[in-house]
């Protein structure tokens, strides 16, 4: 199949300073895939290449298998940085002016309101708004023409957490229907919540790219108490399946190459004279397998 998007060694140069460095990715149909990296790494310079607003110093994309230069505006809508309206007409009003500008008709403006229930303040100035109100009225304008692929740049920076609940929500029913979303954030939390696949930039680079689901199974750890912690290091280091340990607040954590069952675990400590008074399977989180690639690399 052929992917959604497809960048390769896109590179956006400014003088000697390098923002996007050679990056090549790609998002399938159906994805949400979540582009991370710290602030400076890259982010935004990558969505504004790919969505024409900035000119690439080397390298090409290609959107649905087509030329960069190809009509596909259509089938893409956008949330870029901080939603821009006029602050004193309506929600309705300005989408008015948004559906005149991408030549959609005024009938999709009302279905929309209710797509990201603002349907009942419509008819309020935008500048009434709350910022979380102001990034759904951003994503309404983005659903006017139906678009096929969503691509939002930071969709809940800033917000509290009932708008930071309230935007994913929204984002995970609209990939419900079948849409790609591709989003960019540095939120890793709420990219775990709502993403399917990943791409890890830093300094411009792409460090890493795949599956969520990947990526939180790809490590069987452990953590382990034990009374003689120097020793119970040296037994786990014999184990057949054994990939690194540390000490980490009073109890050892053990990574294994591969699946190890807790109970064949502590049979296998056990027998080496080992008596655990706690073992307990870690589940990694997003943020732990992020900061860790950041910093290998």
């Amino acid at each position: 199949m052929t992917p959604v998007l497809e960048i390769k060694n896109l590179t956006k140069a400014y003088g000697n300073f390098i923002a996007v460095d050679n990056l090549s990715l790609s998002v399938e149909q159906g994805n949400v895939f979540g582009i991370l990296g710290p602030n400076g790494s890259g982010k935004t310079t990558t969505l504004g290449m790919v969505l024409d607003v900035l000119n690439s110093t080397s390298g090409s994309y290609s959107w649905f298998g087509e030329s960069q230069a190809s009509n596909h505006r259509k089938k893409i809508g956008a949330i870029l940085e901080h939603p821009i309206f006029y602050p004193e007409l309506s929600g309705y009003k300005n989408l008015e002016i948004t559906a005149l500008i991408k030549e959609v008709p005024i009938d999709r403006i009302e279905a929309v309101l209710k797509r990201v229930e603002l349907f009942e303040r419509k008819d309020s100035a935008f500048t009434t708004y709350s910022l979380g109100m102001k990034q759904r009225l951003s994503l309404a304008a983005a659903l006017l023409s139906d678009p096929e692929v969503l691509v939002l740049d930071e969709p809940t920076n800033g917000l509290d957490p009932e708008g930071i609940r309230q935007m994913r929500e929204l984002i995970l029913s609209i990939a419900a229907e079948g849409k790609t979303i591709i989003i960019s954030s540095h939120i890793l939390d709420e990219i775990q919540k709502m993403c399917t696949h990943f791409g890890i930039l830093k300094n411009g680079k792409l460090l890493m790219q795949g599956a969520i689901g990947d990526i939180l199974t790809s490590k069987n750890q452990f953590s382990i108490d034990a009374e003689n912690k120097e020793q119970l290091s040296k037994i786990l280091e014999n184990h057949p399946d054994f990939h690194s340990s540390e000490i980490k607040e009073e109890k050892v954590k053990v990574t294994f190459n591969k699946t190890v069952n807790g109970g064949s675990l502590n049979k296998f400590l056990f027998d080496n004279g080992i008596i655990a008074s706690q073992l307990v399977e870690v589940t990694s989180s997003l943020e732990d397998e992020f900061l860790e690639i950041v910093k290998n690399k």
